[in-house]
């Protein structure tokens, strides 16, 4: 059999170029892996090329082995000369014959992620650094980023200028550094650039490498870096042709240096080059390419294709508008639900978002539903560095404990919080501390404030520590839950621990803590610190599922998701200001603005079945204004669209040309998430009950103003400090502070 058999014509037009450079725009689920590795068969089979002289370059093992297994069931043993493999893998082979020419032994040791953070728990004994304030992740990342941008210690440090939290980094650099030469030893990123100096500064050595390959094959072409391609471009010599292949449309790493101009401008560096487009789809239905089409096409820098398929499918693009945040997560959950009662395996089921922070909603109405969940390549929300550290120092503000006199359980959160921010609190005080403990017959807490009492400056430190908890701790009675955390981890500098680190990931996870906190005090005026810390652990207590077979929806951040399908796609929180994100609009401007539609575009194509879409209105605590549907959702046209949930698109911010549609009248939703929710056991708070909804529209007196006093139905009588944009800012008794509220709520009423 042919290796051209079940090729489609544009399929088989990109495996018959063998005699100039080829670009393949492949669009998504057009079976890119296919037609790579049926050009390969037939350049061996058909061409008689010699397999060694073919070179396939991934970016990840799991393709390199399902190409490997591809061609192996073309050719058999004959493919087993070919070159695939990673670009790291590829580096190893290059530098194992010619590193030598660089001063290092062909046998030098390559270092993987354990190795690395012994060599920096070496530099934080070394130069007294503490781990919680200087995370290995962090600086690893930090070290990385030098070093492909070309920037050795000694100008990481100049450019740290007078700033600590760099100069510390770049002394650790310098240590990490000094070390992984004296083992003449390479990191990860070392195999890339020792490679590209050796290719860049060795003529006769690169010629050597460039005679090998004739046919160099590069898949995942829109996600290379700068260096990465200059080290393909090196090994491409005269009398070679490069073929790459990817998507434009599908780039969404340039946060980590992808550059999506190296695959549009590939022409202009190999002007004898070919370019054919795939677009025909074999995932998705009609409904959802023609949705995904009608996104991507409102980008400028883009090589324009309309994505097709021959399976047209029954159903539309499902979006659903929630009256608020507590109902969308519900609605998720219950549509999960329902699929699966109707024999769907939960493992064809993915949920994907924009941040990581917005899995916490989620989880809860998971957890609530009983439906089991994983993480795909993240950790849950209440598992999250950041959220056990901001629980810890709640703990430590919490009521005395009738079943624990000596209060232990104190001890875990002094233990991880003590010195986070850093205290210089190290291992010879924490054994004082205990040892303290023990002979008093207490907890570390209370060892604190003895060890406090003396004069060293570990003391004052631990002193400052206490004071901070202790002053909080007075005003317990008087603040609400979220107000308490927020000033407890401002007095304790955590927070600019963050801010100074610029770990706006973790900022974003604090933040939608405080937003569980305001949710919880709203449901249950008046629930103390220690029943939010009860209800918590009812989430933190659930174990995972260990068993392979067992059936787990998947949650995922959607670059996460590049390169996966699923059955059922549900794309979570598409509200403006969170995806598209704010702050990299903000930062990036247009560019920024084509790559998070890009990454919305990666979110719609892993759909093959059903693609939902979901947002929520009222006030976000995150953007600190009310939230409106995104217009990623704007962009689809209505015929490709069913509506559910409440009318949202009069109020939809709009960045596109396309005509603004009308809006067509919704379901609600509102008294389902509460019947749903009784229908599976839950003991989670319920929302407002419809009556009081209503009863609250018949109590109002009119339009609400500035200086109005009015009356909530669960903070009481407050002032109305300001209003903008229907959002009313108002002053509550001294517990509940500051509130934002929608002024048009059921739940306010002029006094």
């Amino acid at each position: 059999m042919s290796v051209l058999t079940g090729l489609n014509e544009r399929q088989k037009e990109a495996v018959l170029c063998i005699d100039q450079h080829l670009r393949i725009i492949a669009g998504a689920g057009s079976g890119k892996t296919r037609v790579v590795t049926s050009r390969i068969a037939y350049l061996i089979d058909e061409c008689h090329v010699w397999p060694h002289q073919i070179l396939a370059i991934t970016f990840t093992n799991k393709a390199a082995r399902e190409m490997k297994e591809r061609v192996f069931s073309y050719l058999g043993d004959m493919s087993r000369g070919i070159q695939i493999s990673t670009i790291h893998s590829f580096c190893v082979r290059l530098l194992r014959e010619d590193i030598y020419e660089l001063g290092y032994p062909r046998n030098f040791t390559i270092v993987d992620s354990d190795d690395q953070k012994s060599i920096l728990k070496e530099a934080y004994k070394e130069y007294n650094i503490d781990v919680k304030s200087y995370s290995y992740a962090h600086v690893l990342s930090y070290i990385s980023r030098q070093k492909t941008r070309f920037i050795d210690p000694e100008t990481a440090m100049t450019q740290a200028g007078t700033w600590e939290g760099e100069r510390i980094k770049a002394q650790v650099y310098a240590f990490y550094d000094k070390r992984l030469h004296d083992m003449m030893a390479l990191d990860f990123d070392d195999l890339l650039l020792f490679t590209h100096r050796l290719l860049k500064n060795k003529p006769e050595l690169k010629a050597k490498w460039q005679r090998r390959f004739r046919y160099i094959h590069v898949d995942e072409f829109q996600d290379v870096d700068q260096l990465q391609y200059e080290i393909i471009t090196e090994l491409t010599g005269e009398d070679a042709f490069l073929c790459v292949v990817g998507d434009p449309d599908q780039t969404i790493y340039t946060w980590r240096g992808a550059q999506v101009d190296i695959i549009m401008n590939f022409e202009r560096d190999f002007p004898n080059c070919k370019t054919v487009i795939l677009n025909e789809n074999y995932r998705s239905t009609q409904a959802i390419l023609n949705g995904a089409n009608a996104l991507i096409a409102h980008n400028q820098n883009r090589i324009e294709k309309e994505l097709f398929t021959r399976n047209e499918g029954s159903g539309k693009i499902i979006h659903f508008s929630a009256m608020d945040d507590y109902n969308e997560p519900v609605w998720v959950a219950s549509r999960i639900r329902t699929l699966h009662q109707q024999g769907v395996n939960l493992k064809e089921i993915a949920v994907l978002y924009r941040s990581n922070y917005l899995s916490r909603s989620l989880e809860k109405a998971l957890l609530e539903a009983n439906i089991p969940y994983r993480i795909y390549g993240g950790i849950r929300f209440y598992d999250r560095a950041e959220i056990k550290d901001a629980l810890s120092y709640l703990r430590l503000l919490g009521q005395a404990s009738e079943v624990d006199p000596k209060e232990l359980w104190k001890d875990l959160a002094i233990k991880r919080i003590i010195n986070v921010p850093r205290r210089g609190v190290g291992n010879k005080t924490m054994e004082r501390l205990e040892e303290i403990a023990r002979e008093q017959n207490t907890n570390l807490y209370e060892a604190c404030k003895t060890f406090a009492n003396q004069s060293s400056r570990a003391a004052v430190m631990i002193r400052e520590f206490v004071e901070v908890i202790e002053r909080c701790r007075a005003m317990r009675d008087d603040l609400s839950i979220d107000t308490l955390l927020e000033t407890v981890l401002d007095q304790s500098g955590y927070m600019r621990m963050l801010e100074n680190e610029k770990e706006i990931e973790r900022i974003e996870n604090i933040k939608e803590l405080l937003h569980d906190m305001e949710v919880f005090m709203e449901n249950d005026p008046q629930a103390t610190l220690d029943d939010y810390l009860q209800m918590i652990s009812l989430y933190t207590d659930k174990e995972e599922i260990d068993d392979p077979q067992a059936q787990f929806v998947q949650l995922m951040t959607i670059h996460a998701a590049k390169g996966l399908e699923f059955n059922y796609v549900f794309v979570y929180s598409l509200c403006e200001g969170i995806f598209p994100n704010e702050r990299s609009v903000q930062e990036g401007g247009r560019e920024a603005m084509e790559e998070e539609r890009r990454l919305a575009y990666v979110a719609y194509t892993r759909a093959k079945q059903q693609l939902y879409l979901s947002d929520a209105q009222g006030y976000s605590y995150m953007l600190d204004r009310i939230k409106t549907t995104s217009c990623f959702v704007k962009e689809i046209p209505e015929e490709y669209v069913e509506e559910v949930g409440i009318n949202r698109y009069a109020n939809v911010p709009y960045h596109g040309a396309m005509q603004r549609r009308e809006p067509k009248p919704k379901q609600s939703f509102g008294i389902f998430a509460e019947s749903f929710l009784s229908s599976v056991g839950s003991q989670a708070k319920q929302p407002m009950p419809q009556e009081v909804r209503e009863e609250g529209t018949k109590r109002r007196t009119g339009k609400l103003h500035k200086g109005d006093v009015v009356e909530h139905t669960a903070f009481g009588e407050g002032v109305i400090i300001s209003i903008k944009d229907n959002l009313a800012t108002v002053a509550f008794d001294h517990k509940f502070g500051i509130r934002k509220i929608m002024a048009d709520h059921p739940s306010l009423r002029k006094k």
